[in-house]
């Protein structure tokens, strides 16, 4: 049994927690480092997914004994986001991703998405939603430094008007778990994307959940309970 923070908003990862992308990811890096000398396996990359990308351009880099001259992270990240745009035709919602934000939604609970992605590479992501209205959105432009780094997750906190403490951070990375441990936020692991539920908790996770599905579940019988005071939260399992 452990005890948690009653939410007073939610934060959510897109690639992997929101959208079935991951593998498309995956793919765009794959299509973009041998165009720089740089020939990645793919179970090395995938688990490098949700962090920033000028991070990950130089730790695959780094791996592969060929470190970047300076700014070639940069263009690295730049054409990777160009090929994952063009790969991103047809994003699919997560199971319980759209039902999970309009419930939110209809219980006036805020919320918003922290993705380390750039605008134009999220916006088929968030549109394959289906959402009544367009979210809040913190993504990798507007900050200096992305995940695993809390900055996305302080700022989306500071847009929405609450303290961090008072934020839940859902994601499927252990980038996303790494982040909220740092920004003070509760960590809820979903291990849709490349972690499984294991190294989530590893990384600071509160609590896991299979899917969103089930996330929502647990929302409507426990977390957003109506005394909404501060509650002894199961674990799952």
């Amino acid at each position: 049994m452990t005890t948690l923070r009653a939410p007073r908003a939610f934060l959510f990862d897109l690639d992997g927690t929101l959208v079935d992308t991951v593998g498309t990811r995956v793919d765009a890096w794959m299509e973009t480092f041998p165009r720089f000398d740089i020939d990645p396996e793919r179970a090395y990359l995938a688990p490098l997914m949700g962090s920033d990308g000028q991070l990950l351009a130089r730790t695959v880099a780094e791996h592969y004994g060929k470190p970047l001259e300076p700014g070639v992270d940069v263009q690295i990240d730049r054409e990777a986001g160009e090929r994952f745009g063009e790969l991103n035709a047809h994003p699919r919602p997560l199971p319980g991703a759209t039902e999970i934000l309009e419930f939110l939604g209809d219980a006036d609970m805020p919320w918003a998405i922290a993705t380390s992605s750039r605008p134009e590479e999220a916006l088929a992501s968030v549109e394959s939603l289906g959402l009544r209205m367009r979210p809040l959105i913190s993504d990798g432009d507007a900050v200096e430094h992305a995940k695993p780094a809390p900055d996305l997750l302080l700022k989306s906190a500071g847009q929405l008007g609450i303290e961090p403490a008072d934020a839940w951070y859902v994601g499927d990375s252990k980038w996303d778990m790494l982040a909220a441990v740092a920004a003070g936020m509760v960590a809820i692991g979903i291990p849709t994307g490349a972690t499984d539920d294991a190294e989530l908790s590893d990384q600071g996770a509160d609590l896991t959940f299979p899917t969103l599905a089930e996330f929502l579940a647990y929302l409507t019988s426990e977390a957003l309970a109506p005394d909404r005071g501060v509650r002894e939260a199961p674990w799952p399992g």
